[in-house]
């Protein structure tokens, strides 16, 4: 359990206990009862099997792929793996690849559906590059439509492993991940992922020299 679901849950049980003494009506509690129920449900954070093996690139994050699409970028050719994030998905962040953080970098934008493509660029998220396997895979954290807050835990220059929670976006929202153009694609457009435990690609025969 993340503990903004503690903070939200008992704060909403304890609204609930305080309409019950107050009105003397349990009937008061119904509506804090079930957010709070919902509240501890959304921020779950369960445990995750993650694979082992050179030059495997993993989700960041739980949801469906909705883009699968080669990009060029300033450091040349890549791949783009897109993920959306619904509302009862798990919205705990990790790692793709065990590395050093490179860069961080939030940028404040939009609220643009997470479904539309535009909101890759113009929505408020935070891009997260890691180095480390011999490659270089750059994740973002885009915030929704209905998402008004993105968690990051860590720093540029600190070291993560492959599918170690490094923060949430909290409710609606999308993952983008960014691989060398020469990565194995696992997954393609409808498929479902779970953070920490799917492959998304791989570097074939393992690292990349």
């Amino acid at each position: 359990m993340v503990r903004d679901g503690y903070i939200y849950g008992l704060g909403l049980l304890a609204v609930a206990v305080v309409l019950a003494w107050a009105t003397g009506s349990l009937a008061w509690c119904i509506a804090p009862v079930l957010l709070a129920a919902f509240f501890l449900w959304f921020f779950r954070d369960p445990r995750r099997s993650v694979p082992a093996g050179a030059g495997l690139i993993v989700s960041p994050g739980d949801g469906r792929v909705t883009e699968t699409v080669a990009i060029a970028t300033p450091e040349g050719p890549r791949q783009r793996i897109s993920i959306f994030l619904s509302v009862f998905n798990v919205h705990v962040n990790r790692s793709p690849i065990s590395g050093v953080l490179s860069r961080v970098h939030y940028q404040k934008g939009q609220y643009l559906n997470a479904m539309n493509p535009a909101s890759a660029e113009r929505n408020e998220q935070n891009i997260v590059t890691v180095r480390g396997e011999g490659i270089e895979v750059t994740f973002k954290q885009i915030a929704g439509l209905l998402a008004r807050r993105i968690v990051f835990n860590l720093k540029e220059g600190d070291s993560v492993e492959r599918g170690q929670r490094v923060g949430l976006i909290k409710f609606g929202s999308r993952v983008d991940v960014v691989v060398p153009a020469e990565a194995e694609l696992r997954v393609k457009v409808g498929d479902r992922v779970m953070g920490g435990s799917s492959i998304l690609a791989a570097i074939k025969g393992g690292e990349r020299k």
